[in-house]
């Protein structure tokens, strides 16, 4: 009865979207108003994310049972969105009731399954994994047609879709998705996995794919600290985002406040984790200035109440950590670009481990009959790769078919001293990494 009675009252409010491109100078202003709903947040910021825009402000708001956030956004290059197609899609797909609704996943989809075969690895990372991986699947006839890999704190994880190769459709035949499942489970095991492989088929639907990896790596506990050392000294942690988490009384709110280096997509990965660990965000507000990012939430459980012992304070500041993590560009940029064929990640990610080539993140990519792939990578120890290993690389591969982007931002330090405004608060100054960690004590 309450499900009906929900349907009944988005059908009499449906969702609202107003797309204004002259109040701001610099950006287009997106408001969403609607009924509120666990997960319309994440997936009203998906839409945004999956177009490629870049969200520079937002101001969010859902008290009372009324969602109403709005959204400054601008394209990869800094301009206002003036695409009629892209404006008329916003419009038509956030005032779609139906793609507002949460799906048993969580996902909105880009691709029918049905398309593909689905397929999602989790397990200990370790160099070479995904030559391992990509070799296998070659060897059983299965063509790589999309893919996005992650690795963080030493787990690696994956959202694979292969067809095979002949008839380039989903693979169906149970015996041989069952000798697939087989190989690739002992490919993530290794010698010393000390956390269980999984390799899972994906059930038929809607899946998108980062999102998934989201929850693939939270499932899989990545946000557990591993800290390298060298010469006994514990990794330094002060380029890391700037997090804290306290309790205001005033509004029985728990209040999140994050400061990073700002990168694409990086609301998404928050609000991901903030959906999937089933808090919900009441007001919220987004910044972002030169290379940062500042956001500001107040937020509760689904149950209505905060966050209410150190323990759990610690994991959310832990699960924040890695979501901006996770996707952070590190090391060298190569981006393959060339004719697809069966076997072609393959040997290009054997040409990357022969040559001692440690793959961090990885975008894998067809579309008519072109491979368009792009893969982040250090040497095996963490280190950028030198120069010397990069000419051999791109000679090995072929002529004009490696573009290499030299990545400098993950070695530059965040300022000493930024700005935060709070909703319910007076500015507050963040000064150091040590300030940050004593207001955010939890009391």
């Amino acid at each position: 009865m309450d499900d009906e009675y929900a349907k009944l009252i988005r059908r009499m409010n449906p969702p609202r979207v107003v797309i204004d491109n002259d109040s701001c100078e610099n950006a287009t202003i997106i408001q969403v108003d609607s009924v509120n709903k666990h997960g319309i947040l994440l997936q009203v910021v998906q839409v945004l994310t999956d177009l490629n825009l870049v969200i520079t402000k937002a101001y969010i708001s859902s008290d009372g049972g009324w969602f109403m956030d709005v959204f400054n956004v601008t394209d990869q290059v800094g301009n206002k969105v003036r695409d009629e197609q892209i404006i008329s899609y916003i419009q038509k797909t956030l005032e779609n009731d139906e793609v507002l609704l949460p799906s048993l996943r969580g996902t909105v989809g880009l691709m029918p399954s049905e398309e593909h075969t689905s397929i999602e690895l989790s397990g200990t990372d370790r160099p070479g994994l995904l030559s391992e991986v990509c070799a296998v699947l070659a060897d059983l006839h299965c063509n790589v047609v999309n893919a996005a890999i992650w690795t963080h704190n030493a787990r690696a994880a994956a959202v694979v879709h292969v067809v095979d190769d002949v008839t380039d459709c989903a693979i169906e035949d149970p015996k041989r998705l069952a000798t697939i499942k087989k190989l690739l489970r002992d490919v993530l095991k290794g010698n010393n996995d000390l956390k269980t492989a999984k390799m899972t088929l994906s059930p038929p639907g809607f899946t998108h794919r980062e999102r998934r990896l989201h929850q693939i790596m939270f499932e899989d506990r990545d946000y557990v600290k591993v800290r390298k050392t060298e010469q006994g000294n514990i990794e330094d942690l002060k380029f890391g985002p700037c997090i804290t988490v306290y309790y205001c009384s005033e509004k029985d709110y728990t209040v999140i406040t994050m400061r990073s280096r700002d990168r694409p997509k990086l609301l998404f990965d928050i609000v991901c984790t903030l959906t999937d660990m089933q808090y919900v965000v009441f007001h919220g507000v987004v910044h972002t200035g030169k290379n940062e990012a500042y956001q500001e939430f107040y937020i509760r459980h689904v149950d209505g109440l905060p966050i209410s012992s150190e323990a759990e304070r610690e994991r959310v500041i832990l699960c924040l950590e890695a979501a901006i993590e996770r996707r952070t560009s590190e090391g060298l940029e190569l981006e393959l670009c060339t004719e697809d064929r069966l076997g072609l990640l393959s040997d290009i990610t054997r040409i990357f481990r022969e040559n001692s080539l440690c793959i961090k993140r990885a975008e894998i990519s067809t579309q008519g009959g072109k491979a368009k792939d792009i893969f982040y990578v250090t040497d095996v120890t963490g280190n950028p790769v030198e120069q010397k290993t990069v000419d051999s690389i791109c000679e090995q591969v072929g002529p004009n078919m490696l573009h290499v982007k030299w990545n400098r931002c993950h070695s530059e330090k965040l300022p000493e001293e930024g700005t935060i405004s709070y909703l319910f608060g007076s500015l507050f100054k963040v000064r150091t990494l040590q300030s940050l960690k004593l207001i955010g004590s939890y009391t």
